[in-house]
């Protein structure tokens, strides 16, 4: 029972640090950035879910990736530049191909868009 309930606090925090993150990049980002920072969020809260009772290596992985997106970078008054989410946005596809959830894959706007229709993106 305490093991459950270290990976359920475990779970609890990894998520709150995702949703700390972004309400605080919902107030400095706007539009595309936003959208990707919310994708990202949005990807990192599932696999941290769906890998509450994994192995300790997946569970390491998706802790590393939610680390990545959370690390604060100051960028010319910015709380996050839009490279550094563009390297979360890394970070993260690894994971999740990694994990063989390619359904959570984040793409931005710019990545379907260059896609010609109902071809699937190769990585």
């Amino acid at each position: 029972m305490g093991e459950e309930r270290g990976r359920g606090s475990g779970t609890d925090v990894l998520i709150r640090k995702v949703d700390g993150h972004l309400a605080a990049l919902r107030a400095g980002l706007q539009g595309p950035e936003l959208e990707l920072a919310e994708r990202l969020a949005f990807c990192l809260r599932e696999l941290v879910r769906q890998t509450a009772h994994s192995s300790a290596a997946d569970r390491g992985q998706v802790r590393a990736a939610v680390h990545y997106f959370v690390l604060r970078r100051e960028s010319r008054g910015r709380l996050l530049s839009v490279r550094s989410l563009a390297a979360a946005q890394r970070v993260v596809n690894k994971v999740v191909l990694q994990l063989g959830r390619p359904d959570l894959l984040v793409e931005t706007r710019r990545d379907r868009q260059a896609l010609p229709t109902g071809d699937i993106p190769v990585r």
